[in-house]
Formats: structure tokens, sequence, C-alpha cells
């Protein structure tokens, strides 16, 4: 079922849905146990659809979670009157999945020109292994873990799984950390360059 076909499903309603109602009126007001129950009701659904776009379970996971916290912080948002809750929240999953597919993009760009920087031969030897020596020096400035973890990924060619089962991390946080040094990275390059 893609995203748009689970919309579909969630917003028909069968005409006695009062609880559903009532649910999506108590979210809307915030009312305590709200969310909690909005998770019960549709996290399975939200889950899958993460699980199928991603196709990684610990990522599927995380952006989950991200789903129902972005939906109860932007709760004043939702009108009770034009739709369900869980119909809500669905929409909300398709913007986050897309977020983080669209991150994915970025982060295998980034991991790109940062595998071309260490590996690809310059015309120059020495404009190479200066470029070398600055790379391994940004990467050494990450600090640990963050610096192991890009030596194992990109100096090594170890895989985000057995960089989380060697180092005896979570698979997400192994993630996080390499797309947050690959950010760190890419600063401290630019300002290597600039200040050439």
């Amino acid at each position: 079922m893609n995203v748009r076909a689970a919309m579909v499903a969630e917003a028909a309603e069968p005409d006695g849905a009062v609880g559903d109602r009532a649910l999506d009126h108590e979210f809307a007001a915030g009312a305590e146990g709200s969310l909690e129950r909005l998770y019960r009701e549709s996290s399975s659904l939200v889950f899958t659809l993460a699980l199928r776009a991603l196709g990684d379970r610990a990522e599927a996971e995380d952006v989950t979670q991200q789903i129902y916290v972005a939906a109860w912080r932007s709760r004043e948002g939702f009108d009770p009157d034009r739709g369900s809750a869980r119909g809500w929240v669905v929409g909300i999953a398709r913007r986050v999945i897309a977020d983080a597919l669209a991150s994915r993009t970025r982060d295998r760009r980034r991991l790109d020109a940062a595998r071309q920087a260490v590996e690809e031969p310059t015309a120059d030897p020495l404009a190479h292994e200066a470029d070398r020596i600055v790379v391994r020096g940004e990467v050494e400035n990450l600090g640990p873990p963050r610096s192991t973890i890009v030596k194992l990924a990109f100096f090594e060619g170890r895989t985000h799984e057995q960089i989380a089962t060697e180092l005896r991390m979570p698979l997400g946080t192994v993630k996080s950390h390499l797309r947050r040094s690959l950010v760190a990275l890419r600063r401290g390059l630019e300002a290597a360059d600039a200040s050439l």
C-alpha cells in the first residue's frame, strides 16, 4: 500500500466512528493520553509505510518516532472537523519519510565527495598528498567517537552495520554520527580552502 492509498483508507471512516471522533477532538485539545492512544491506533500503519519506503528497520523506527513528535508539537494545526487524527498523522508521515529519503541522498553525495577527496589522485602528487593531510586532520578534529566511525567507514570501507557491531552502538547512532561528521567535515574543508 502506498502512502496515498493509506491516506485514502484512513479518510474513509465508518458512520459509527464516535470513539475516533472523540480521539480527534481530544488530540487537538492536547488531552492527556490522546497521543498514546493515537500511537496505539496508527503506529503500525505509519511504521509499515516508513519501513517500505526506507528499507531499514532502525531508520523506520527513528522516523516513526519523529512523526509522532512532530504530530504532537504541531497539533494546533490539526482541525478535527476537517479529518481524522490518524489521517493527519499519515500526512505528516509522508512528509517526514520524504525528508528522510532526501537526507539519505544528500548523505550519499557527501560520502562520495569525501571518498573522492581521499582516494582520487590529482595531476599534482604533492597537491594530492596535501589534500589527504588536510582531510585526515579534519577527521581527527571530529574527536571520538565520530573520528573513529568516519575512519572505519571511509578509510577501511566498513558498512554501517559492521561499525555498529564493532563499536557496540545502535545502528541509528552510527548513522547519525556519520551524518553530523560529514556536515562538520564539509565546513572544515570549506574553511581550509578559504584560508588558502
